[in-house]
């Protein structure tokens, strides 16, 4: 028998995270001050184009975050050289880039893990095993306010959206929601 897939719940504590960042840094979410939230955008790699599509939309708007007081990540599993060639490459010059992300961490968080298939549409080998992308906001306190996690690159949440997200849950104090953890009986069970 497997043992349950992780899922993160709202309100509630989120799992250590520790990556090396491009540049020489490094990014602990425990040691994040944000005056509102972390955004921690998990994405598959450099070989993903939608990714790449996704960054540069962040790198935009790192300002409009900033003054909304979030801190902005971007972490894969990348290794250093790919993380570096990422930030190279797609001109993201401002944004953090994390990267190592341990696939035992990965499931912590929720992420669901591919195997690679070889080249993409860009020409570029997808590692052995990599996450899927998604994205969370932490608050201050280190708890879940908001996650979207995918098993697929496509149609991801709006930067845009999630800034005016923002606004309107610090305006109104709006709660984090999707907290109830139970488990219900099966149709069939009854």
């Amino acid at each position: 028998m497997t043992a349950p897939f992780p899922h993160l719940l709202p309100r509630q504590s989120v799992p250590d995270l520790r990556v090396p960042i491009v540049g020489g840094r490094s990014y602990d979410i425990r040691k994040e001050v944000p005056a509102t939230f972390s955004l921690i955008v998990f994405y598959r790699g450099l070989h993903c184009p939608i990714c790449k599509t996704q960054l540069k939309d962040l790198e935009a708007k790192l300002g409009d975050f900033e003054r909304r007081g979030v801190s902005v990540v971007a972490i894969s599993t990348d290794s250093e050289e790919r993380a570096l060639q990422t930030g190279l490459d797609w001109q993201l010059s401002h944004l953090r880039i994390g990267y190592g992300l341990p696939l035992p961490v990965a499931r912590q968080w929720g992420l669901y893990i591919s195997r690679g298939r070889g080249n993409t549409s860009i020409g570029i080998s997808e590692p052995d095993l990599f996450s899927e992308p998604a994205i969370y906001l932490v608050r201050p306190d280190g708890t879940l306010y908001f996650g979207s996690v995918q098993t697929m690159p496509f149609a991801r949440p709006p930067f845009a959206d999630i800034l005016g997200a923002i606004d309107y849950v610090v305006k109104h104090d709006y709660p984090a929601r999707g907290e109830v953890d139970v488990t219900f009986e099966s149709a069939e069970a009854r």
